[in-house]
């Protein structure tokens, strides 16, 4: 998600986009980019000038009240972030006022067809523009920014110069969604339920057709888990998996590029095996897309399956409750903690932030001022995936009672 930076962010962002103006065009080389109110947008300078101002800010309807998926999980109750859409308005002012030519009017035109041509703004782009202004996590934000002309009739546009309490200069107006600024209230997650009514028992869904291509149909984790560890073995079902020159392909939001893991022995064309790594340092916790790839017989290349996802959890590998005077609880874990990854703690149905690192980091420290005292049981929460606190190789399943702190 990104912070309250974000609005400044896009404003950068787009002045340096409309920048390239003076490059595409020699006739404009003289253009400059102000962001300025409008009463205050041409002073003295004589020379051809954008001006792009922000003159309204209103919430987003299609992403209000909604919760991101790798945030909040279900059964829990957190504030969705602030989705807003910015409003702006793009003046062009000519070369001498437009006092030979109409500079305004070429101006105004090749802006637009800028804009035109960015219509999303690239990760690459905002990062390259907003280096002075600070992380605002922009670039990283689940749903990308996009660029719309907003049509204004002749009486909107007029009642807005108006109260600009300026002269009316020819304008256009850009509707910039969506900016999602995380809230900083933190979120309530009660424990998970042991059992789903008798037996166990949840609903069941089966394929009616059979694809004639390599497909997979479900990631089975150890124990009827919800997550994977490090060292699992994962069982990957559906169809046509026979063949040669297997391979199961793993990627990762922090992989540079899809790893690809060599399967068990003893695969069959429904089902094959494949362990994940013990690698803490490369395989961070989070979710992780899989697929298979396999080349049929009388075929000469491999296919690859469609993707299916799976979750790979943290798990806390030690523990130091606070101390008398001391606030902060010290949990060690595999994998390690990215410096890009958000990890918390869940101590009882509360929330702790972790101590930011600079570093793959496995010690992360908490800070449990506020806690009532007594015994609490813990999940490690990195990116939305939680350590594993239900023991399910027993029936009923029961709470790991080695992931309990004592506050005193």
């Amino acid at each position: 998600m990104s912070n309250p930076k974000a609005v400044a962010a896009v404003t950068l962002t787009m002045q340096a986009i409309l920048g390239n103006v003076a490059l595409i065009d020699p006739d404009l080389g003289d253009a400059t980019v102000t962001v300025l109110p409008l009463d205050k947008a041409r002073s003295s300078n004589t020379n051809n000038q954008l001006n792009l101002f922000l003159y309204q800010i209103a919430p987003d309807a299609a992403w209000r009240n909604m919760n991101v998926p790798t945030q909040v999980g279900p059964l829990e109750t957190g504030n969705p972030p602030l989705p807003l859409s910015l409003h702006y308005l793009l003046t062009a002012f000519g070369r001498d006022n437009d006092s030979s030519l109409p500079n305004g009017h070429h101006l105004l035109g090749q802006a637009m067809s800028i804009l035109y041509d960015h219509a999303l703004l690239g990760p690459d782009e905002i990062r390259t523009a907003t280096a002075s202004l600070g992380n605002s996590n922009l670039d990283r934000q689940v749903e990308r920014v996009r660029i719309t002309l907003h049509p204004y009739s002749l009486e909107e546009i007029s009642k807005l110069w108006t109260g600009f309490a300026t002269n009316y200069r020819l304008s256009v107006a850009y509707e910039v969604s969506v900016v999602l600024i995380d809230s900083t209230q933190s979120r309530r997650a009660p424990l998970p339920v042991l059992m789903r009514g008798p037996g166990d028992r949840g609903v069941l869904s089966q394929a009616s057709l059979t694809s004639p291509f390599p497909s997979l149909e479900q990631v089975r984790l150890p124990n009827s888990q919800p997550s994977a560890l490090l060292g699992d073995t994962l069982t990957l079902s559906g169809d046509n998996l026979d063949g040669t020159n297997l391979g199961v392909q793993f990627n990762h939001p922090s992989f540079p590029a899809p790893v690809e893991v060599a399967p068990l022995p003893g695969g069959a064309a429904t089902q094959i095996q494949v362990s994940i790594p013990n690698q803490p340092a490369s395989w961070p916790a989070g979710l992780y897309s899989v697929a298979v790839l396999v080349q049929r017989p009388g075929e000469s290349y491999r296919r690859t399956t469609n993707l299916l996802s799976f979750a790979l959890a943290p798990k806390i590998t030690n523990m130091v409750p606070p101390s008398a005077g001391d606030s902060s609880i010290t949990v060690s874990c595999v994998p390690e903690v990215q410096p890009l990854q958000e990890a918390t703690l869940l101590v009882g149905d509360q929330e702790l932030a972790a101590t930011a690192v600079a570093a793959n980091a496995g010690t992360l420290a908490f800070n449990a001022q506020n806690l009532a005292g007594g015994q609490y049981f813990v999940r490690l929460r990195v990116d939305g995936v939680d350590s594993l606190l239900v023991n399910r190789k027993v029936n009923p399943p029961v709470f790991d009672t080695t992931q309990r702190v004592t506050i005193p």
